[in-house]
């Protein structure tokens, strides 16, 4: 998730906690932007060499949150709480396949047709994200 806009970069859904699908995602977010910083909790996943390595390769400075510091990542807290309540907890998902699929659509209309009080003047995130990206370059 980018910080700034709420936009949902990339994502990955996996049953076990091996760090190869957060490593998938975030070479997925990296081709879309360098950030100065990278977020994380310290789940095995982003703890792992293959992810640090990742980020420390393109001299992404690694910031961690505290255990039990659930509001140094309060945007993406608030996300996986909206994404349950509104998506995954009023399903009865039959597949993973289909919760991959029910979950995409759920983002892509998140990031796209969601409105934010806190962008700009009601913008999607798809929209301050795009804002973003075009005063960067």
């Amino acid at each position: 998730m980018d910080i700034y806009s709420r936009y949902i970069v990339s994502w990955r859904i996996s049953n076990t906690l091996e760090p190869d699908f957060c490593c998938e995602a975030l070479k997925e977010a990296l081709e879309r932007g360098n950030p100065e910083y990278f977020n994380t909790d310290q789940g095995a996943q982003f703890t792992s060499k293959n992810f640090t390595s990742i980020l420390q390769e393109k001299k992404i400075k690694i910031s961690m949150d505290g255990k039990g510091r659930v509001i140094d990542n309060i945007f993406i807290e608030r996300f996986w709480r909206t994404l349950k309540y509104e998506e995954v907890y009023t399903k009865s998902y039959e597949t993973v396949a289909e919760c991959i699929v029910n979950i995409g659509e759920f983002i892509r209309k998140y990031n796209q047709d969601r409105l934010h009080q806190s962008l700009g003047e009601y913008d999607t995130p798809f929209e301050a994200y795009r804002q973003m990206q075009m005063a960067v370059t």
